[in-house]
Formats: C-alpha cells, structure tokens, sequence
C-alpha cells in the first residue's frame, strides 16, 4: 500500500527556511580618495558586499562616506585589506540577526492586531485598509489601482471629499521592501489625517481643499517577502529573462533617462532596472493612475529610508530644474519643521548631488510628467540601526515627519494652481 502525503504536508516540507544572518557585519568606510574608492570597487567585484549607501558599488566616490553588509565568512578578509590599506572603518552592525531580532521593540496592543507602534506586515495593512474605509466612509475610499506579479492587489486610499476636481497630493510608500518605517509612515498618516479631521485646523483645511491619494505598500510582493523569507530583500519578486536572479528595483524602472546607467542592467543587481520602462506591473499600475489623475496632482512624495534627507529633481542629471529655487525653498523650510519636534536634523538638495545619481526613479518620472512639486524623503536613521529601525522609533520619525508633509500640502494649496 502507497502512502500519500497529503498536498499541504508536501508544500511545507519544501518551505523555503528564511534566511538568516548570523554574525553578519554592516561596515561604514570613510573614503579619503580616488584610490580608496577603487579598493572598494575591486572588493565588491569579488566579495559579495551588499551596498546600503550608496546602493550600488557604482555610486562609491572619493570623500564619500559608505555603508555595506558582508557575510561572515568573508568579514574577516575585507577588515583585513582595509587594515592594510589605511582605510578608516567602523562596524555598525556587529551581528545582523541580533538587530533584526531587536527591532520589534514595542511590547503593546493585542497579538495579531494592526498596531501604528509597530511594523505590519501585508494582511494587517489591507485588513487596515478596510477598517479606515468602514470607519470614515464619507472621508476614506478604496482604489484597486492594479496587481502585482504574484497577483496581490495594489491599494490607493483617497482620502478627502468625492471632487476629482480638487487639488491632490499622490504619496507612496514601500517602493524598496526592506524599508519597513516607510510604509509605517503611510498608515501613520492615514491615521493622523482622519483623527484629527475637524480638531486640527491645519488637517482641516487641507482636506476641506485638497484630496491625498496615499499608496500605503509600493512594492508589496517584496514586502511580504521582507517579511517571510529574507528581512533585506529590496527589490520586487519578478522574473527575469535568462537568468535566476529575481526582481527588479522598482525604482530604477521608470521611464526618467532610464537607460543612462549601464550599470543597472545586471538583473542580479540589487538597483535592475528591469528589460524596459514600466515594464513591471506594480510601476505600470502606478504611473497609470497617476496618468489619469494628472489635472489635479500637484506634488508627489515618496518615502525611503535611510539617512535624513529631503530630496529633489534631477537624478540622472547635475542640471537643476527650472523651479530649483522653489523647490529648494520648500524643502529647507519642510527640514526646519520637521527638526522642531526631536531636533532631528536633515539635509536636503537635488537626488543627483545630495545623495547619489540615479536613473528610472519615480520622482523624476513624476516631475517630467508635469507635477512640478516632487520630494522624496530619506527617513531616519543616519546609520545607527540603518534599515533596521527599532519600532520604538516608529512614533517619533512618524510625528516628525508628518509636521513636514503638512507644510508641504500648505505650499501646495497655497502656492498651486
């Protein structure tokens, strides 16, 4: 007699175990010169060295400073030629698993329960998404803006009254799923945003003129992902083409001087930018909507972590844009507000010269359409937790964070047309 597993026995004998990274080092290397950077760069080429600033061996310049994750196996090795090299170091991360442990810090609510203390992960938020719609029915709506490759659905709450007309400001979160305080800041805004409806004057004279349209999760296959089967995943889940390396970083398929960074053609690049513009679901379903929204769009803002910092047009290129002084303006005094709460300090400038050159990125996108008001912030922290920011600081990044959104939306209202 055969004996028959049954289906769901089979499936989870072949679970994949999540990855775990045990010992595993974040280093951060202060580079003096042309010279270093090439030390670095030569490293990468036979090191598996995981870039978190900038994002891609690439971006590495003289006087810059960099941050990257190395295995355990080959820290000791890299240590060693920075060592022999007079390179100036220090360890951020000691034991990657133990942080990653330490970040769900925040011990409140109810097991199973949405929390905006805490991270959520995908069922929470669109169980989340539902209860905002029920709770504030003439405030809050549901929009199914498309799927992604694993056929989860992409979610845009609107929120303000039913008048397309009206002025509106697209925000997403998650783009990059390793990033979980981005999509944290979404649902914290949501939140703010109807509590405080009809108590808050600034909030409701905003929402009484304006429209938001808040993409909560970007990247939500790569989201989930983050979540079950590797905490540093940062692109989304697609396949590609001749090779077995999955995903595209949604964020360099746009189609912003898509093709001006040969380097973002390796589809096991963490920064792939994919076989072509738009060619993932989840970016096409977003530029689409933004598309057909773009009478009343005004600004959009996307939000990142990590490193402090309130950026700008262009990526691509060290031209500034035509309303660089407006922009500039706006992000200066956004940075000021935002610092007046826990003193928390940003920098602020074009992509291109304040952080690193980009290309495909949304912002740039946004901007050439036509939505001449687009920011992108780079939330906390500097380098002390990096991606790994304990939920203790959800509360206090989200609070900061929201005085600077809110001054925005003033200018926009104000200063639109």
């Amino acid at each position: 007699m055969r004996f028959i597993l049954p289906v769901g026995l089979i499936a989870t004998t072949l679970a994949i175990a999540p990855v775990r990274f045990d010992r595993e080092k974040v280093l951060r290397v202060k580079l003096q010169d042309e010279k270093q950077a090439n030390i670095i760069k030569d490293l990468a080429q036979t090191n598996q060295l995981d870039f978190w600033y900038p994002d891609a061996a690439h971006h590495v310049a003289a006087n810059m400073t960099i941050d990257f994750r190395v295995s355990e196996k080959e820290s000791q090795s890299i240590q060693s030629s920075l060592d022999q090299n007079k390179m100036h170091y220090e360890i951020l991360i000691h034991d990657l698993q133990e942080e990653i442990e330490k970040q769900f810090d925040v011990k409140e609510g109810i097991s199973g329960r949405h929390s905006y203390a805490k991270y959520n992960n995908w069922d929470k938020i669109v169980a989340w998404t539902e209860k905002m719609v029920h709770k504030h029915p003439e405030m809050v709506s549901r929009i199914k803006i498309g799927t992604t490759v694993e056929d989860n659905p992409l979610y845009v709450l609107k929120i303000g009254k039913r008048d397309e007309r009206r002025k509106a400001i697209f925000m997403d979160c998650g783009i990059h799923a390793r990033e979980w305080i981005s999509p944290a800041f979404c649902q914290w805004f949501v939140y703010q945003v109807t509590k405080t409806y009809g108590k808050n004057k600034i909030m409701t004279k905003l929402l009484d003129r304006m429209n938001f349209y808040v993409l909560p999760v970007f990247n939500v296959d790569g989201y989930i992902w983050s979540w079950t089967q590797n905490r540093m995943w940062r692109k989304n889940r697609s396949k590609n083409q001749n090779s077995n390396c999955i995903g595209t970083d949604l964020n360099r398929n746009f189609n912003a001087s898509w093709n001006s960074f040969p380097n973002t053609k390796d589809p096991c690049a963490e920064t792939y930018r994919g076989p072509e513009p738009e060619s993932e679901k989840e970016t096409k379903a977003v530029t689409d909507f933004i598309r057909s929204h773009l009478k009343s769009i005004k600004a959009y803002i996307t939000f990142h972590s990590y490193s402090q910092m309130l950026l700008f047009p262009y990526g691509y290129t060290s031209k500034l844009p035509p309303n660089y002084k407006d922009l500039a303006k706006v992000a200066k005094i956004g940075t000021d507000v935002l610092s007046t709460r826990y003193e928390t300090r940003y920098i602020y400038g074009p992509i291109a010269s304040t952080i690193y050159p980009t290309s495909g990125s949304s912002l740039d996108w946004a901007y050439n359409l036509g939505i001449k008001h687009t920011f992108a912030f780079e939330l906390r922290d500097k380098g002390k937790f990096c991606f790994l920011l304990p939920e203790s600081q959800i509360k206090p990044t989200c609070k900061e964070t929201l005085l600077a959104v809110k001054f925005i939306a003033k200018y926009i209202l104000k200063h639109t047309s």
